[in-house]
């Protein structure tokens, strides 16, 4: 065992003819923020959702924390301490922002029947609410998700992902469609949760995302994926620097 939280080995995917994802092997270290770019077509989307259990790979290996976890669904992933993002917004619009964040961890919070016998949040309010003062929505706590900014529901929706405290999280594009005023508190409150959690652990992120400025800025490691193979993977100053990868990716 490497030590790896995660640990992705000789990953492939196709669809008929079309290689979507072709032998894709890396690391995450615990406690790292590990960002994934490429063009569009480079099949991030379909490695991510082979490691969350959306799709079955074709050959190659999963492991968390050194376990093999390939072809688990999405919940038993989550059971293990895999939590994530959509890059489109799944909150419960017509619930409150404190009661999305509790119903995104009640599933974690034993049997059906235990359940009815807790407080009606579960127990999870004190969780709840450190969150909510964590990124910085307390004054919209009470509010129905839906009546908020697109931004604010961004922030709740990455919340939610971190109320069953996995060790790992995913994050699939958080900036997309943020406006560019809150896309720096978004990468200080992740460098936060990654360097000063609160909820006993240093957490760990996969982030797929197109801001390059925001990738940059924020993890400690990159791999670059072009035509479903990784190109490089390396700190961002090693990427930068990278002449293959400036050729065909970035751009000179």
């Amino acid at each position: 065992m490497s030590g790896a939280l995660l640990k992705v080995a000789g990953l492939k995917k196709a669809y008929g003819a079309i290689q979507a994802v072709a032998g894709v092997s890396f690391e995450v270290m615990p406690g790292e923020i590990f960002g994934v770019i490429g063009p569009n077509g480079s099949g991030k989307t379909t490695m991510f959702n082979s490691v969350l259990g959306q799709i079955t790979p074709n050959e190659g290996t999963i492991e968390l924390n050194g376990k093999n976890i390939t072809g688990l669904s999405p919940l038993e992933l989550s059971r293990r301490g895999v939590g994530r993002t959509f890059q489109t917004l799944q909150v419960f619009g017509k619930m409150t922002v404190r009661d999305n964040l509790i119903v995104a961890a009640q599933e974690h919070k034993g049997s059906m029947f235990s359940r009815m016998f807790e407080p009606g949040d579960s127990g999870l309010g004190g969780k709840a609410d450190a969150l909510i003062d964590q990124f910085r929505i307390r004054h919209v706590a009470d509010k129905p998700a839906g009546t908020l900014s697109y931004g604010q529901q961004k922030l709740v929706d990455i919340a939610m992902a971190f109320m069953a405290e996995p060790d790992l999280v995913l994050l699939d594009e958080p900036c997309a469609g943020v406006n560019p005023s809150l896309v720096g508190g978004i990468s200080s409150l992740l460098k936060e949760l990654n360097q000063n959690p609160k909820f006993g652990r240093k957490s760990s992120f996969v982030v797929i995302e197109h801001n390059m400025d925001f990738v940059m800025d924020l993890c400690h490691r990159i791999m670059v994926m072009v035509e479903g193979r990784v190109m490089a993977i390396g700190t961002p100053a090693e990427i930068r620097a990278n002449k293959e990868v400036l050729d065909a990716y970035l751009g000179n």
